[in-house]
């Protein structure tokens, strides 16, 4: 993945504000105008592509899940990535919440890892995220634009069928429908709803297990999409970066397969290359 562009922000001036308000999302990629200038506590992990939501929507602080980590710690990527802009973040630790649902990471969420902007303003690790979420309300705003993320879709494999990697779920289209799909998003439902479990009817898809997260959350598209018809995998979190689909590509290694993964040969171990392999022709 491209990572985005880490030039100086533009300045702006220092601005004073009254609290924020604070709201929460169970995916970034449901954000809106609304979302602006708020303190968002959301159900997505941590890296770079969901900070680049975030940042797109102009938030003024966030918490986010910190997905187990992960390869190269992608899972809080993303909270150096809204330093860079001035915006306070914080992620919670990955077995204390749910992924995918905000409104459990406020209830039951501790925070494992702060940006400087957010520790300035007294948010530690381990503190519960209500608490954290109630400091960054006082949290400045942001001291510059969001950076760009231009190549968040890519053909990875032409097929036939076609394999496109998307860093987010929130980049698939309805052209996607018969498609292999790598997804750079964790593999749970968002505020376990079965409909948020993948948009296009898809050949096959493979998500980021997210270090599975707390009640197994992290894998939780799978039979739903099984019940669909879809053949649909996770990667381990430790094997590839989560928010990048050329990671997936490249070195993810299967944790968990659905059902109808299984019947087309899928298996625990196998390498997203050779899962995509089952479904040619």
């Amino acid at each position: 993945m491209t990572v985005p562009s880490a030039v100086p922000p533009t300045a702006r001036p220092a601005r004073t504000l009254g609290r924020a308000t604070l709201r929460t999302a169970d995916s970034v990629t449901t954000l809106d105008d609304s979302h602006r200038g708020v303190v968002l506590v959301a159900g997505s992990h941590g890296g770079l592509v969901a900070a680049w939501y975030a940042a797109r929507a102009g938030v003024r602080a966030a918490i986010l899940h910190d997905a187990g980590l992960g390869l190269d710690d992608s899972g809080i990527a993303g909270l150096a990535l809204l330093a860079t802009i001035g915006t306070a973040a914080a992620a919670v630790d990955g077995m204390s919440a749910r992924i995918g649902d905000g409104a459990d990471v406020l209830r039951r969420g501790r925070i494992s890892r702060v940006n400087p902007i957010a520790a300035r303003l007294g948010v530690a690790a381990g503190m519960p995220c209500a608490e954290a979420a109630e400091l960054l309300r006082d949290a400045p705003a942001a001291t510059g634009a969001p950076p760009r993320h231009d190549e968040g879709r890519m053909l990875l494999d032409a097929g036939p069928p076609q394999v496109w990697g998307c860093d987010s779920i929130g980049m698939t289209v309805a052209e996607d429908a018969g498609r292999i799909l790598v997804i750079g998003s964790h593999g749970g439902l968002h505020g376990g709803d079965p409909a948020s479990a993948l948009g296009p009817a898809a050949r096959a898809a493979v998500f980021h297990d997210a270090g599975i997260a707390a009640d197994e959350s992290g894998t939780t598209r799978l039979p739903v999409l099984a019940a669909r018809g879809i053949a649909a995998a996770t990667v381990a979190h430790a094997s590839a970066r989560i928010g990048d689909a050329r990671s997936l590509w490249a070195t993810g290694t299967l944790s968990r397969v659905n059902a109808t993964a299984a019947s087309a040969g899928a298996a625990i171990g196998m390498r997203v290359p050779a899962f995509a392999a089952r479904f040619a022709p």
